[in-house]
């Protein structure tokens, strides 16, 4: 191949290099665009139909909204839900607390008689040991190291491209983060607050922790935390603030709570325990004569619109607990939040609960299967997949006020709400329902798949009063990134909430790294590239260069003086210039 063609060559090859990583790049910072993402709208926004809402119409809508602003259109909340991040750190690095190359150490410390040996042989002998170890132990782990730190760099970066950029597309009005903030429990002080600054200074850069005068303990007389569906300058701060729920890897399981352990990530994330009341304010004063009032309107059943969110530490729920004194506070605020309940008879409010871990489910259900470890010598819970059948129901008939007694109030239909957490990192989409049809003595707490409630028309059917819980999968990189998008609206027709549920993955870091890895090597040749173009457009002769470089003048076995004549004959002949004029 000739100079020249190799110049061609490597000109079509630096342009093809960057259309594809132009093309890469933008597919992967607009992922959510590209695959369609977008909270669903409201049903009247989306078609004409009452239960269906269209994707489509949805991704259009956020399309809009980028292009010529708020439409008024989108449910006005729309939660950004995002499960288990789990930081890893130091721990998960195979060398942390020890030097690199510690048995080359030791071998030069025995050689330089800094150890005390029996004899010289043992010295040598323990020094053979030790060298052989640099080679099976020092130099494998220290390259797993390096590549664990390279790891969790890009695994912060990873993280928070899911974050920025959902947040970017969609424009959701609050977000959450389902535990498992962190990936152990066991960290001590300095290396929880290494990881803390990192989550967020890194994954969640630009986000805020909710001031704790804001994370409100439940009460009858309350403080409105936000209204909905108007964009100010209040609406804007609750974009950037993290609703954090507390995890087992951020305090442990009821057998591993500890006061210190909590407390730290209070200090770091916020509070563990807390409500907020968002209301959503109804314009036309012929609806707002509708609501009860004590004096004008005592008979109605309605409510103002207001939109609860109810983040709860259920990490100690479950018996037995390492410290009493927490486990009686987690239960305090439950039965805070039920006493302050509105009646069930009432309509007009939605409690969203946020929480860590997920309900109990019979096996078969979900992915993980009901599990229970514990600590010896009575020591508490060590470790669980769900929480308890009798935990969960205080979820179900307290908090909700479900019942599976027809005669009870509201025909024990409860209350309008939805339930999301995290935990098993493959997610789960599920509906508890009970049977209120046959004999008191057999009625139990059922559970389904969403999808087959749906289809069975579980939800709709009276007498099978019930509750929708969502386990978002988690946003790791194992999982895909994914990220779940719930859209609350009100139905003033109805004078109840609704809500939808949809999902956005990013999907594995290898994609992540591959693109990032290529632009930084394109970039390189690109430099490299331009230096040549601009060298030649100053006068250097590339292809002279390469020709005397790569491939030079021919060898002198190969020289054929036959060959050279005729050539110089053909030569003279095509000038039409005889010799002796030379």
């Amino acid at each position: 191949m000739s100079p020249a063609a190799i110049l061609s060559l490597l000109r079509h090859a630096v342009r093809f290099l960057s259309v594809v990583a132009v093309a890469c790049t933008l597919h992967l910072y607009l992922y959510p665009l590209i695959r369609g993402c977008a909270f669903p709208l409201p049903p009247t926004a989306a078609s004409n139909a009452s239960d269906a809402i269209s994707s489509s119409s949805a991704f259009d809508e956020t399309l809009r909204q980028h292009v010529s602003g708020p439409t008024g259109i989108s449910a006005p909340f729309r939660l950004l839900a995002l499960g288990d991040p789990q930081l890893e750190g130091d721990t998960a690095i195979r060398n942390y607390g020890r030097p690199n190359f510690l048995h080359l150490e030791w071998a030069i410390r025995h050689l330089t008689w800094q150890t005390e040996q029996p004899s010289l042989r043992k010295r040598f002998r323990q020094v053979a040991h030790d060298l052989i170890d640099v080679f099976f132990d020092d130099i494998p782990d220290t390259l797993e190291s390096w590549r664990k730190h390279v790891d969790l760099f890009g695994n912060d970066y990873y993280l928070a491209h899911i974050y920025r950029t959902l947040h970017w597309w969609t424009k959701p009005t609050h977000v959450t983060v389902l535990g498992d903030l962190l990936g152990s429990q066991w960290i001590r002080d300095p290396e929880f607050n290494r990881r803390a600054t990192r989550f967020w200074n890194r994954s969640f850069s630009g986000a805020e922790r909710i001031p704790d005068e804001v994370a409100q303990f439940p009460a009858e007389e309350y403080n409105v935390s936000g209204v909905l569906g108007v964009d100010d300058s209040e609406a804007a701060v609750w974009q950037r603030r993290l609703i954090n729920v507390v995890g087992n890897h951020d305090v442990g399981y009821a057998g591993d709570m500890t006061p210190e352990r909590l407390e730290r990530f209070e200090l770091a994330f916020g509070k563990a325990s807390y409500e907020l009341r968002f209301e959503l304010p109804i314009e036309d004063p012929v609806i707002n004569a509708t609501v009860f009032d004590l004096e004008k309107n005592p008979g109605s059943n309605r409510l103002p619109p207001e939109l609860r969110i109810v983040n709860i530490n259920n990490m100690n729920l479950d018996t037995p607990a390492l410290n009493q004194s927490l486990q009686d506070k987690t239960y305090a605020f439950i039965n805070a939040v039920i006493h302050t309940s509105s009646a069930v008879e009432f309509k007009g409010h939605f409690t969203l609960v946020l929480t860590h871990m997920p309900l109990y489910k019979p096996e078969g259900v979900c992915v993980d299967a009901p599990f229970f470890d514990f600590h010896e010598d009575g020591g508490g819970v060590k470790e669980q997949n769900q929480l308890s059948a009798d935990a969960s129901r205080g979820f179900l008939e307290g908090i909700y006020g479900l019942n599976g007694d027809v005669n009870a109030p509201a025909g024990g239909t409860g209350r309008r709400g939805i339930i999301l957490n995290g935990h098993d990192h493959e997610g789960c989409d599920t509906y508890h329902y009970i049977n209120q049809s046959i004999p008191r003595e057999e009625r139990r707490w059922n559970v389904t798949r969403w999808g087959a409630a749906k289809d069975n028309q579980l939800p709709t059917t009276p007498g099978l009063p019930g509750i929708r819980e969502i386990t978002v999968r988690s946003m790791m990189a194992d999982f895909d990134g994914n990220a779940g998008l719930l859209s609350i609206w009100f139905d003033q027709d109805a004078w109840e909430w609704k809500y939808e549920f949809a999902t956005c993955a990013l999907g594995r870091q290898y994609y992540w790294w591959f693109v990032h890895v290529f632009d930084i090597i394109l970039i390189i040749v690109l430099v490299a590239y331009g230096a040549l173009e601009i060298s030649i457009m100053s006068g250097f002769n590339a292809e002279r260069w390469l020709e005397a470089r790569y491939f030079g003048p021919p060898s002198p076995e190969l020289f054929d003086p036959v060959k050279h004549l005729r050539s110089i004959e053909a030569y003279r002949k095509a000038t039409q210039r005889p010799c002796n004029e030379e």
